[in-house]
């Protein structure tokens, strides 16, 4: 992936210098480093990270749900792997999963308008997130901002053409967003993806264990709208990751559009304010 940046920064450097100045050769020429970056991301997507190479091929790891409540599946690994069409940042085994409190709690998709709704229009938004077993932070992040939802084709659009490209020119952290990764031990690292800005209840190097919150659900980084990314990877880093599959107790893997429901603990871990985060976070 960082090949894949610098051809794409290449490009756009080309171009901006053919604009106001002649290179001596054609135009067309500057697309040269652009094809490059997405060929490799091709052959990245393809054998780069598959899910019978040596390091990625092992028995899912179970480990508790990260969240409590009624929630429901979306591009999960029990339809296809890669499950978000890309092995790229050990997402070869990534789940997103949104709040579904009730039924119609959560706006749906439209074609046009609105073209963006609130974060607090979203039951997922400030849930809170459990660490999935007992583990130590490496990664902990919670400085970007929570974005309005792009829950429209023309917001949909914008997301992936626009801030996406740019996003993936800045590197992991910038996709992701406000993350977490939890180190669980024999080389399985847990990701949590798009948190809230000012969610983290921990910090690096801190022991945590299985059950406690951990953060809050947000809308930051590469995010249509506020729902959690949890993936397992082999190592810290996910610009250098592969991902691992995973199974969630008494869950499993549910399937796209499947919902679940996960009890809270008797000792009630999960908190009070289980549907939202404090005013003061943000």
């Amino acid at each position: 992936m960082t090949v894949h940046r610098c051809l794409v920064i290449t490009f756009v450097g080309l171009v901006t210098a053919h604009a106001v100045a002649d290179l001596g050769y054609p135009a067309w020429w500057n697309f040269a480093p652009f094809v490059l970056a997405y060929a490799l991301v091709t052959v990245v997507n393809r054998w780069g990270g598959a899910p019978d190479s040596a390091r990625a091929a092992r028995p899912p790891r179970a480990v508790a749900p990260p969240v409590t409540g009624r929630w429901s599946a979306l591009n999960s690994p029990a339809e296809r792997t890669p499950s978000h069409g890309t092995h790229a940042y050990g997402q070869t085994y990534a789940i997103d999963i949104v709040a579904e409190p009730a039924p119609g709690a959560r706006p749906g998709f439209r074609s046009l308008w609105p073209l963006a709704r609130r974060n607090r229009d979203f039951p997922g938004f400030g849930a809170p997130l459990l660490a999935v077993a007992d583990s130590t932070v490496v990664r902990a992040t919670d400085r970007q901002r929570d974005h309005l939802s792009r829950t429209s084709v023309p917001g949909l659009l914008h997301l992936m053409l626009v801030e996406g490209a740019v996003r993936d020119v800045l590197g992991a952290g910038r996709i992701v967003g406000n993350h977490l990764v939890l180190d669980l031990g024999d080389g399985t690292y847990a990701l949590y993806a798009h948190l809230r800005h000012g969610s983290l209840t921990v910090r690096e190097g801190e022991r945590v264990p299985a059950g406690r919150v951990v953060a809050r659900c947000g809308n930051s980084g590469n995010s249509s709208e506020p729902h959690l990314h949890f993936q397992l990877m082999d190592a810290p880093d996910p610009d250098g990751a592969r991902g691992l599959p995973f199974t969630w107790h008494g869950v499993g893997v549910p399937r796209n559009g499947e919902v679940f429901e996960v009890p809270e603990p008797p000792d009630g871990a999960a908190g009070p304010e289980s549907g939202r985060a404090p005013r003061t976070l943000g």
